[in-house]
């Protein structure tokens, strides 16, 4: 029998585009979960430093792999969050804002970076309030998303788009176990976005349904295991290799999901773009 199916054309997902990225990682050489900042810290739970570091090391080849460039910051003793280093500010250019840590045991990373950029060349620019980097500032084409609620402070936002001059548009997070943007929401491309809706207000909502109506809404078990803590190259996503209904809909939408497991690190409460600084042309 001939069903409506067979005869009528399927639509092709959207063809994407790889563009080459230049990312900065710092190695979990001191990763330990010594204190409770998040909800999905434990310091009751056992940490294999070595299986830390060995699951960063594929993920930093698995950028490689895909022919970008990845600049190492060096760790320091005492620190054992650095490795997040998406926390450590945002690069746009040649200029880069430096992190302002919410927590007191963080707060020394934002020299260990601030150092590290103006190693580069880069001209450093500060807030008087708190900013968390890209943990919860997130470029998407001209403009920037910001997230507020738990850590960096909303009043950021206006400092940050006034460093930059990019527009910021201001989400509030209102679940604690995505205290960050980049736990709730992955920038695949410069139109294209993926979220969990439940981490945001409904005002939040609204907002990007407007911008982006298109936006792909991951189900409750991949945001979970921090499956929207992703990388994306435009075509290419790595993400968490455990958030397989959400790599379903990549693919659907015309990504090539790459899955790479960092469930040592997510005990610290991070994953892929945790760990993963965007230098910003």
């Amino acid at each position: 029998m001939t069903t409506l199916h067979d005869v009528m054309p399927t639509s092709a997902p959207t063809p994407r585009h790889a563009t080459t990225r230049r990312y900065a990682m710092t190695e979990p050489r001191y990763f330990a979960v010594e204190y409770a900042i998040n909800p999905w810290m434990d310091t009751s739970t056992p940490v294999d430093p070595q299986r830390a570091v060995d699951q960063w090391e594929s993920l930093r080849r698995t950028y490689l792999d895909l022919g970008h460039t990845v600049d190492l910051v060096a760790p320091r003793p005492g620190l054992p969050d650095m490795v997040y280093a998406a926390n450590g500010g945002i690069v746009v250019g040649d200029t880069a804002v430096v992190a302002r840590f919410a927590y007191p045991q963080r707060a020394p990373e934002a020299d260990a970076y601030a150092d590290w950029m103006a190693g580069r060349g880069l001209t450093l620019a500060h807030t008087a309030h708190v900013n968390e980097g890209q943990g919860d500032l997130l470029i998407v084409g001209s403009m920037m998303l910001a997230g507020w609620g738990f850590r960096t402070e909303r009043e950021a936002h206006d400092e940050i788009a006034a460093i930059t001059g990019r527009p910021v548009v201001s989400l509030e997070l209102v679940d604690p176990r995505f205290y960050h943007l980049d736990t709730a929401l992955a920038v695949l491309d410069d139109t294209t976005i993926a979220y969990y809706p439940p981490a945001f207000t409904d005002a939040g909502r609204t907002r990007i349904a407007e911008l982006f109506p298109d936006a792909i809404e991951v189900a409750d078990a991949d945001a979970h295991v921090l499956g929207l803590n992703v990388v994306s190259d435009g075509r290419h996503v790595v993400m968490p290799a455990a958030a397989t209904g959400f790599a379903a809909q990549l693919h659907d939408a015309g990504f090539e999901p790459i899955g790479v497991d960092l469930t040592e690190l997510l005990k610290g409460g991070g994953s892929v773009k945790c760990c993963t600084l965007e230098l910003h042309p």
